[in-house]
């Protein structure tokens, strides 16, 4: 049951912001592969991108092995991209909540905005890995 609510999340998302949202960390992706010492940004406007394309049923976690070069790294990407992006996710989610059935969505949008805003030391998982993540089993 979880995924057929995922999905259709998911196809209504696609269709009312996935597309645009994907399509701006995309032109950001291609933007910061210019440069050769700038491609670790665009990998991750790319990994970002993928999930912003289909969120629902995934979960952003903290890798735990970012240091001072994720910090750093995430400092300037709010400063170059994560704002713009950021405030792209805020303007779409208030044109979702307008609708009760876009409520859901303008939710999921808001809380993309702290990996949107800071994505270094970050890491895309399914839910339910990100759950067993949360609460290992008792294992006996």
């Amino acid at each position: 049951m979880r995924t057929v609510i995922s999905l259709i999340l998911n196809l209504i998302w696609l269709v009312t912001a996935g597309w645009s949202l994907f399509l701006g960390y995309v032109i950001a992706g291609v933007l910061a592969c210019i440069l050769v010492v700038t491609i670790p940004f665009g990998v991750a406007s790319f990994r970002i991108a993928g999930f912003v394309l289909w969120p629902f049923g995934r979960e952003v976690v903290d890798t735990r092995r970012g240091g001072v070069g994720s910090s750093l790294g995430n400092v300037i990407w709010f400063v170059i991209a994560g704002w713009w992006l950021a405030l792209g996710h805020v303007l779409t989610a208030v044109a979702q909540a307008v609708t009760i059935i876009g409520i859901p969505l303008a939710w999921a949008n808001l809380k993309l905005i702290p990996v949107t805003c800071f994505p270094f030391g970050k890491q895309v998982v399914s839910s339910a890995d990100a759950r067993a993540q949360m609460f290992p089993t008792a294992r006996g």
